[in-house]
């Protein structure tokens, strides 16, 4: 029998060492490091592809997984980019309300063409692999996307809560300036966040094991496979990202305690349940997008399930942003009118 080789074998003890001891010391640290230096493994870094396990790694689970993902993206893509155009065509909808919404539809169309695409890719070519470049390039835009779509839902709430609070100041609060204020402000905080997560995850080694078990590069799963400390990332998640996702919380909740506040006060009881029902269901959509999103990024990484984080990402990456062209908009009158003006158009056209 061939006897392992006495550095591999000191190497192997070091790396069980580290991934069960999270509050690894700066000697044990230096140590590995030694030990990859004097076996001639000269650079940690050079990983050139990461392994996709995705949802299920049992055959005959791939087939119906591509036509259920396929489906929810193109309802999901049908669906925003009709409510684009319709707010585009219809000058009746050039309002703040409809130009968060054309926003927060063009945001769910490129968070869902982030991952799933590539996830109906590999299971179409039954091929896991992704390149480094690539996983770090999704990763930028799931951020970006992801991060946007919490900002742009607190800013509908804080543009609903100035339309049912102060109607009469409504027109005048929420001039066109500070409506393209605040979304060119969200896509740009958003964006500077997203690089910085994303430097910080080039800057960590990578070795051994490279199969990451998701269905899309995210922050958790890349963590768990880097060989160095990836301390500073976890703290940038829990400082930076949680600050991000205050913010958006507090206004989500100050601005709805105001607007239940208001509807109060309404003295029609017909009144008071239209407008209930419309808070809920779009205080519904956003306990699921935050609630799963949290579990999943707030959560400390050494409890962390690869598969629970895999399922609740399925619901804030994919049935959320199929479900939202239906709660926002689709049940609205006003989109449906356009909608309509919009299909008749193309068949007077046709004809």
């Amino acid at each position: 029998m061939i006897q392992p080789h006495p550095r591999i074998s000191m190497l192997e003890y070091l790396i069980i060492f580290r991934a069960h001891s999270p509050g690894l010391t700066n000697l044990i640290q230096l140590t590995l490091l030694s030990a990859y230096r004097q076996m001639g493994w000269e650079n940690l870094t050079s990983v050139s592809e990461f392994f996709l396990l995705g949802l299920s790694q049992q055959p005959e689970q791939q087939w119906p997984l591509f036509g259920l993902f396929l489906s929810m993206y193109l309802v999901t893509v049908t669906g925003n980019l009709l409510i684009i155009l319709a707010i585009a065509a219809d000058a009746h909808l050039h309002t703040p309300m409809f130009f968060f919404l054309a926003n927060l539809s063009l945001t769910d169309t490129c968070f869902v063409s982030t991952t799933v695409p590539k996830m109906l890719a590999n299971i179409w070519a039954q091929s896991q692999v992704i390149s480094y470049t690539g996983c770090l390039s999704q990763l930028y835009f799931f951020l970006i996307f992801g991060m946007l779509e919490a900002s742009l839902l607190a800013v509908m709430a804080y543009d609903r809560y100035k339309a049912i609070c102060y109607p009469f100041h409504y027109i005048m609060v929420m001039s066109p300036g500070l409506c393209v204020f605040l979304v060119s402000a969200s896509w740009v905080t958003n964006a500077l966040h997203s690089l910085l997560h994303t430097l910080l995850m080039s800057s960590l080694s990578f070795c051994a094991d490279q199969e990451i078990e998701h269905f899309f590069c995210d922050i958790n799963p890349l963590l768990s496979l880097s060989c160095t400390d990836p301390f500073i990332n976890e703290l940038v998640i829990f400082t930076v990202g949680g600050l991000t996702g205050l913010v958006c919380v507090l206004c989500l909740i100050i601005s709805y305690a105001y607007i239940f506040s208001t509807i109060l006060k309404i003295p029609s009881a017909q009144g008071k349940r239209k407008a209930f029902s419309t808070c809920s269901s779009h205080l519904s959509v956003v306990s699921l997008y935050f609630g799963s999103s949290f579990c999943v990024y707030f959560s400390p990484l050494s409890n962390h399930s690869a598969q629970k984080g895999a399922v609740a990402s399925v619901m804030y990456t994919v049935v959320t942003p199929m479900l939202n062209p239906f709660i926002y908009s689709l049940r609205n009158r006003d989109i449906k009118s356009s909608l309509k003006k919009l299909m008749w158009a193309r068949r007077t056209h046709s004809s």
